[in-house]
């Protein structure tokens, strides 16, 4: 199975890929992030997501995205942008026939540590722990989609 991760942004989207075997075990890992100018208007930024992440899912062909659902308390316009950018994520994902489910913080939070209350910090640090790595995945964003691709694998018993 072939599980993709995003953490959803217009600035910087962060992408995790885990590709699991028959076996149930991970052989695979892959984690980056699309960049946009921020001298670009905002539809050619969600032009260049968009191009981007296709090329990315022609390459690994995912079975499976997860996408984190969007939760703003202050700041309106980065929550108008990032729900933009999440918007072209999800019709990305669609025309290219990928299944999309989406996780809250708090089920992403409660599936990696067991605590709906952990902090970026410990979910970077059991990402690390969980897939075996030497280092926490920078940048954050790419981390954090490493733990949707998990929370993914988890919801789907493709891994124990």
């Amino acid at each position: 199975m072939r599980i993709l991760g995003i953490d959803p942004g217009l600035s910087t989207a962060g992408l995790g890929f885990l590709h699991i075997g028959p076996n149930r075990t991970i052989i695979e890992t892959d984690w980056l992030t699309i960049k946009t100018p921020t001298a670009l208007p905002l539809e050619e930024r969600l032009f260049e997501l968009h191009e981007n992440l296709t090329e990315y899912l022609e390459q690994t062909k995912p079975d499976l995205a997860v996408v984190e659902q969007l939760f703003f308390t202050t700041n309106k316009r980065t929550a108008m942008d990032t729900s933009a950018a999440r918007g072209v994520i999800l019709l990305t994902l669609r025309t290219h026939a990928t299944q999309i489910i989406s996780a809250t913080p708090l089920q992403l939070k409660m599936s990696i540590t067991g605590d709906g209350h952990a902090d970026k910090k410990q979910v970077q640090e059991m990402v690390k722990r969980i897939l075996k790595l030497n280092e926490i995945p920078s940048p954050p964003d790419a981390a954090d989609a490493l733990a949707l691709a998990l929370f993914g694998a988890y919801s789907r018993k493709a891994i124990c």
